[in-house]
Protein backbone atom coordinates (compact mmCIF):
# COMPACT_ATOMS: atom_id res chain seq x y z
CA UNK A 1 0.00 0.00 0.00
CA UNK A 2 1.24 3.50 -0.99
CA UNK A 3 1.32 6.48 1.42
CA UNK A 4 0.98 4.54 4.45
CA UNK A 5 2.28 7.50 6.27
CA UNK A 6 -0.25 10.00 4.75
CA UNK A 7 -2.80 8.02 5.59
CA UNK A 8 -2.23 7.46 8.71
CA UNK A 9 -1.94 11.65 9.26
CA UNK A 10 -4.92 11.95 7.57
CA UNK A 11 -6.56 9.39 9.62
CA UNK A 12 -5.61 11.06 12.86
CA UNK A 13 -6.77 14.37 11.50
CA UNK A 14 -10.20 13.65 10.86
CA UNK A 15 -10.81 11.45 14.09
CA UNK A 16 -9.65 14.70 16.19
CA UNK A 17 -11.86 16.24 13.84
CA UNK A 18 -15.05 13.85 15.08
CA UNK A 19 -15.25 11.43 11.92
CA UNK A 20 -15.28 8.11 12.48
CA UNK A 21 -12.70 6.85 9.85
CA UNK A 22 -12.99 3.76 8.69
CA UNK A 23 -9.84 3.20 6.40
CA UNK A 24 -7.98 0.70 4.83
CA UNK A 25 -5.96 -1.76 6.51
CA UNK A 26 -2.50 -2.10 6.37
CA UNK A 27 -1.33 -5.93 5.58
CA UNK A 28 1.29 -8.23 5.15
CA UNK A 29 5.16 -7.71 5.42
CA UNK A 30 7.03 -5.58 3.86
CA UNK A 31 8.95 -6.60 1.04
CA UNK A 32 6.12 -9.92 0.94
CA UNK A 33 3.31 -10.29 -1.46
CA UNK A 34 0.01 -11.29 -1.16
CA UNK A 35 -2.05 -14.22 -2.76
CA UNK A 36 -4.57 -13.68 -5.43
CA UNK A 37 -7.45 -15.29 -2.66
CA UNK A 38 -5.89 -12.56 0.07
CA UNK A 39 -6.23 -9.85 -2.57
CA UNK A 40 -9.82 -10.73 -3.26
CA UNK A 41 -10.75 -10.59 0.38
CA UNK A 42 -9.19 -7.28 1.06
CA UNK A 43 -11.19 -5.88 -2.44
CA UNK A 44 -14.26 -7.00 -0.70
CA UNK A 45 -13.71 -5.44 2.42
CA UNK A 46 -12.74 -2.34 1.46
CA UNK A 47 -15.92 -2.26 -1.24
CA UNK A 48 -17.89 -3.20 2.79
CA UNK A 49 -16.03 0.03 4.29
CA UNK A 50 -17.40 1.99 1.06
CA UNK A 51 -21.17 0.75 1.70
CA UNK A 52 -21.31 2.27 5.63
CA UNK A 53 -19.02 5.53 4.70
CA UNK A 54 -20.67 8.91 4.39
CA UNK A 55 -18.29 9.48 1.98
CA UNK A 56 -14.74 8.63 0.84
CA UNK A 57 -11.80 10.50 1.19
CA UNK A 58 -8.72 9.57 -1.29
CA UNK A 59 -5.18 10.22 -0.19
CA UNK A 60 -3.28 11.30 -2.66
CA UNK A 61 -0.19 12.72 -2.67
CA UNK A 62 0.83 14.74 -5.97
CA UNK A 63 -2.41 13.57 -7.47
CA UNK A 64 -1.23 10.20 -7.90
CA UNK A 65 -4.23 7.43 -7.99
CA UNK A 66 -3.38 3.74 -8.60
CA UNK A 67 -5.52 1.18 -10.42
CA UNK A 68 -7.03 -0.27 -7.28
CA UNK A 69 -8.00 3.06 -6.03
CA UNK A 70 -9.10 3.76 -9.41
CA UNK A 71 -12.01 1.10 -8.65
CA UNK A 72 -12.35 2.01 -5.22
CA UNK A 73 -13.24 5.57 -6.39
CA UNK A 74 -16.20 4.26 -9.44
CA UNK A 75 -17.53 1.74 -6.63
CA UNK A 76 -18.42 4.45 -4.65
CA UNK A 77 -19.91 6.89 -7.23
CA UNK A 78 -21.32 4.20 -8.57
CA UNK A 79 -23.24 3.86 -5.22
CA UNK A 80 -23.75 7.41 -4.67
CA UNK A 81 -21.11 8.06 -1.98
CA UNK A 82 -19.46 11.20 -2.45
CA UNK A 83 -15.66 11.09 -3.39
CA UNK A 84 -12.95 13.80 -2.24
CA UNK A 85 -9.30 13.78 -2.42
CA UNK A 86 -6.48 14.87 -0.75
CA UNK A 87 -4.78 16.55 -3.21
CA UNK A 88 -6.15 18.02 -6.57
CA UNK A 89 -5.85 15.78 -9.76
Amino acid sequence: MRFVAEIRATTWELTLAGVVVLAPSEVGVEGESISDEQKAVLDAVQRHRIDLADRVVVVNPGGYVGESTTREIAYARAGGTPVSFTHAL
